[in-house]
């Protein structure tokens, strides 16, 4: 804990609770790097806030706000496949 409180990044994703919010990071993250993601989930989470309006964006809008992050497959899957459960699944709160 020394180490990460002397040398640890102040990430935005860090400060959130929301598991959909940091799942966004974690795909978004995926050989990509973090100053290019960074104000792309600030403005992902601007854009959709919740899983819901996320679910409901078209293909389209998903991957022209994917845009510069490569890989677009990756935006699609998120849609997709989390999606499709998050209702029935309990998340984690620690």
């Amino acid at each position: 804990m020394a180490w990460y409180q002397v040398n640890g990044r102040d990430l935005p994703w860090r400060y959130s609770k929301d598991p959909y919010a940091i799942l966004v990071s974690e795909v978004m993250l995926q050989q990509t790097q973090v100053e290019r993601v960074v104000p792309r989930w600030h403005a992902w989470l601007e854009k959709w806030p919740t899983v819901e309006a996320f679910a409901s964006a078209s293909a389209g809008d998903v991957i022209v706000e994917w845009q510069g992050l490569g890989y677009n497959r990756r935006a699609l899957n998120l849609q997709t496949a989390p999606l499709s459960t998050w209702p029935r699944t309990v998340c984690p709160t620690t």
